[in-house]
């Protein structure tokens, strides 16, 4: 997942050279002892990675673009995921958050880097509430 602009330009140029690679292989001729299952296998792995680095910067550039209002979650696990996107759809850097939560922007760093696995819950509720967030989850009593 792309967190920040400096990970978005990242991703953006490997994107650009994954592009380049698989053209480059689309003209070059299979080397001589090269399988060829090998050398589709090859280029199907770029494939599959470019498709991946396409997919996370479709997101954040959605999220970035305010063009989604609501993130789905399927379980609490997923919570740090959404408030990592809702920062980003705030239109909110590390900084500016940090900034509304009156700590250093090394936290906010720390606490995406991880998944806010080091953060309380009661931190987490205030980011959810610094965000304007309303999260809606179920709870399934399990049967014994």
């Amino acid at each position: 997942m792309i967190k920040n602009e400096r990970q978005h330009k990242i991703t953006k140029a490997q994107a650009a050279r994954f592009r380049a690679t698989l053209k480059e292989l689309a003209a070059a001729t299979r080397p001589k002892g090269v399988h060829p299952k090998l050398w589709e296998a090859q280029q199907a792995g770029i494939r599959s990675q470019l498709q991946d680095l396409e997919r996370e910067l479709r997101e954040y550039e959605t999220l970035k673009a305010g063009k989604r209002k609501v993130l789905e979650l399927e379980s609490l696990e997923e919570l740090p995921r959404a408030l990592i996107q809702a920062r980003i759809a705030a239109g909110l850097t590390q900084d500016d958050l940090a900034t509304r939560l009156g700590v250093k922007p090394q936290q906010i760093q720390r606490y995406e880097a991880t998944d806010y696995m080091t953060a309380s819950f009661a931190r987490i509720r205030e980011v959810a509430r610094v965000l304007g967030l309303r999260v809606r989850e179920s709870v399934e009593l399990m049967q014994k």
